[in-house]
């Protein structure tokens, strides 16, 4: 062998071995490891069902770091089935946490959830969900945030008549009727594709409760409607975006909405997905202020001036011009798309508004770098949940003082990380998608209760038809009346509303 190869055999054992040795540390206890989560609960469904794995040691110390890749074995298995049709992820979240989540694709009869570690089984395993375990595309039933507080009652009959008078020619509307759990609605306006966003929600939600009989109007548009003031006769109407000078009914947004809906489907983009994609440790991610988007406000076009004027500081570029095309000779050039995943290699998350609130906040907040956010007059459903310099780093609404909020970070690494680990740990606990079910499951409880007529599936009126579930036919077994125990705890999210 010649003297190079030696050489080289030589520096590669020594660099596997700092490797094992830098991954050397407390080992995980089988029997003190914690699980938790809606995951192992029967009557939770969700469409990609999870649960929560934090490694202890043996003397009962949590893990901060990760212990390795593939330390947790997760099975799941139905005794009454040969083969399970469940599609399974454990994400290491790198702090001795995971994230374990599954989709099904069928219903199955007492599942049964394995975790182990090095073959010995972790905590209670095996956790079984007795009894029928629904599948997303079954409809199935139980049987039986936003601020109302605008609203002592609700006309339906009145707004019927009024919001398509007054709405429904400029803007574009759905009218929905939920009657004995089915979906009826009727669009007014041209531009209507974003019902298709809603439909699903209200189409899950009924797979899985039984909601009020209820009536009411969403707004498909980014700009909320009602702007009378609480003193004149102001109108209910669900928005995805709230504002100071409106008076609209907030929900979550259509994208954190749909991310929910299609976990684990064909969007790769979730609340989940981002915490197993959180990019290098906190020590190595570049000190720079990130930010890519579109040109859909003013302060966005600031934003690259300062960048080019502050290189060392800002790293932020267009990766798509429309609304200030004119402009693009002075702002450009274009930059290609970043993957999300790719944003947290930079400590400093800049989020500014676009036509109205950045709706990527909720996945910002998710990972683990600190986020900037610009004050704004827009906000979405949780917005009234966060504190500024516990879950974010606040920035003028001109961004004046932008530079200045990067360098103190910069000063005050240990607080700046504080602050991010805190905003992800407030998605981990307010924006999964058992919260955004829960949210709307008890909106709707609230609103129904407002009502001073009786909800009609009302003229022109269609009806809203679940999916076919051809593939893996769903048998509901469903007989004994519930009210609500199908998402977690409800009065855990009390504080929304």
């Amino acid at each position: 062998m010649s003297l190079r190869l030696l050489l080289l055999f030589f520096c590669l054992k020594v660099f596997r071995h700092g490797q094992s040795g830098a991954q050397a540390g407390p080992e995980p206890s089988a029997a003190k490891t914690l699980i938790w989560g809606p995951g192992l609960e029967t009557n939770i469904v969700l469409p990609a069902r999870f649960f929560h794995i934090q490694a202890v040691d043996s003397s009962g110390t949590n893990l901060t770091a990760s212990p390795g890749e593939n330390v947790f074995e997760v099975k799941i298995v139905s005794p009454a089935e040969q083969f399970t049709r469940i599609w399974i992820q454990v994400l290491d979240r790198r702090d001795g946490s995971f994230l374990v989540r599954y989709r099904m694709y069928a219903t199955y009869t007492d599942l049964h959830i394995h975790v182990l570690l090095k073959g010995e089984h972790v905590a209670e395993s095996p956790y079984v969900l007795k009894g029928h375990v629904y599948h997303e595309g079954c409809d199935c039933p139980q049987l039986s945030g936003s601020d109302l507080s605008l609203f002592m009652s609700v006309d339906l009959d009145r707004n019927a008549q009024e919001i398509p008078k007054r709405f429904g020619e400029r803007q574009s509307l759905c009218h929905y009727t939920i009657k004995d759990n089915k979906v009826y609605v009727k669009t007014f306006g041209e531009h209507v594709g974003f019902r298709i966003f809603m439909d699903a929600i209200l189409l899950s939600l009924t797979r899985k409760v039984q909601l009020p009989d209820v009536e009411f109007f969403v707004n498909l548009g980014d700009w909320p409607l009602e702007k009378r003031k609480p003193t004149e006769k102001i109108h209910p109407i669900f928005s995805w975006c709230g504002s100071n000078n409106t008076r609209d009914i907030v929900m979550p947004t259509y994208d954190l909405t749909e991310s929910v809906l299609e976990t684990m489907g064909r969007v790769s983009l979730d609340m989940m997905s981002i915490q197993a994609n959180t990019g290098p440790p906190w020590s190595e991610k570049n000190a720079t202020g990130f930010w890519r988007g579109r040109d859909s406000r003013q302060e966005r076009l600031e934003l690259v001036k300062l960048s080019r004027a502050h290189p060392d500081m800002i790293d932020a570029a267009f990766t798509n011009f429309f609304f200030f095309k004119h402009d693009e000779s002075l702002y450009g050039p274009l930059v290609k798309h970043v993957s999300f995943f790719d944003f947290f290699k930079y400590k400093y998350q800049i989020n500014i508004d676009g036509t109205v609130a950045a709706y990527r906040l909720p996945y910002l907040l998710a990972g683990d770098s600190v986020v900037l956010k610009q004050d704004s007059g827009y906000y979405e459903h949780f917005y009234h949940e966060l504190k500024p310099w516990e879950h974010y780093i606040p920035v003028r609404a001109d961004l004046g003082d932008l530079l200045e909020k990067i360098q103190w970070a910069r000063d005050h690494d240990e607080e700046a990380k504080k602050i991010a680990l805190a905003g992800q740990q407030f998605t981990r606990n307010h924006l999964m998608g058992d919260s955004i079910f829960c949210y709307y499951y008890k909106l709707f409880k609230e609103y129904a209760k407002l009502q001073i007529t009786e909800p009609k599936v009302r003229e022109g009126m269609e009806p809203v038809e679940q999916p076919a579930d051809e593939l893996f036919p769903c048998s509901c077994q469903r007989t004994t009346v519930r009210d609500g125990s199908i998402f977690v705890s409800v009065k855990r999210h009390r504080k929304l509303f």
